[in-house]
């Protein structure tokens, strides 16, 4: 196990949005966190990170040791930040701001390079981060955290502004992490339920207007009165979790 909430309440100013939670985050784990708008993913997943404080309860890393990392969206960088994306990656092995790229130690630019090619993403190195679509953005910024070297990633809508062929490939290549050499444990916030169903070993529904909060596989969630009362009857997007390989550079044994 590597983070643990217990009996969390999650909120603002002291008032509580959503039910508490015991959850644990293990090893080898997909987690996706779905709900509506303004449903309280945003405040449960900033309280994760550690950005906002519980009302109650608490978010305790079983380590010190343990390392997270964390993704943004791609709207959340800096389009004018004038950076190839191999150095966006290398400030995954710093701590701080540093520029000195060409003096980077040996083991760190052997990690930046496998964690380029174990996320698709060699073909890009060299390229301004600014001139990139949305995917080769998604995978230079998994590329950086591959760089991290992290025992748990915590990805905040990765796949906005993606068209359809890109998104699935991303939640692939982030399914494939967690089967990995490293196991990662990956926690992803997502608005589409379908590629959600079809990746995550957990589902975390939230609503905030119930208030209700349930955890569970796919099948569990989509099937649960307090999801079906906020997307209707009939929705139940639940796919054999079975993927082919990505073609040409999938994940492997030079991860992490």
């Amino acid at each position: 196990m590597l983070l643990c909430c217990e009996d969390l309440v999650v909120g603002y100013n002291g008032k509580p949005m959503l039910p508490g939670i015991n959850l644990q985050i293990r090893r080898g784990t997909f987690l996706s966190v779905i709900g509506r708008n303004g449903s309280g993913k945003s405040t449960w997943f900033k309280t994760l990170l550690g950005m906002l404080p519980p009302v109650s309860g608490c978010v305790e890393r079983t380590s010190e040791r343990v390392k997270s990392a964390y993704v943004p969206q791609t709207s959340g960088i800096d389009a004018l930040l004038p950076v190839r994306s191999s150095e966006l990656v290398q400030w995954g092995r710093l701590n701080g701001w540093n520029f000195l790229w060409p003096f980077a130690k040996k083991q760190d630019r052997h990690t930046v390079r496998a964690a380029l090619e174990s996320a698709g993403a060699t073909i890009i190195a060299n390229r301004p981060y600014r001139d990139l679509s949305e995917g080769q953005k998604q995978r230079a910024l998994l590329a950086r955290v591959l760089a991290t070297e992290a025992d748990f990633v915590l990805l905040d809508e990765p796949t906005a502004s993606m068209d359809a062929v890109a998104e699935r490939e991303t939640m692939q290549r982030l399914s494939e992490l967690t089967k990995g050499p490293r196991k990662l444990a990956v926690v992803v916030v997502s608005h589409d339920l379908e590629v959600a169903a079809e990746f995550s070993d957990q589902i975390l529904f939230v609503d905030k207007d119930a208030p209700a909060i349930v955890l569970g596989d796919p099948k569990t969630v989509f099937c649960h009165p307090a999801f079906r009362h906020k997307y209707g009857d009939d929705y139940c997007p639940v796919h054999p979790r079975a993927h082919p390989p990505l073609p040409g550079n999938p994940l492997g044994p030079t991860a992490g």
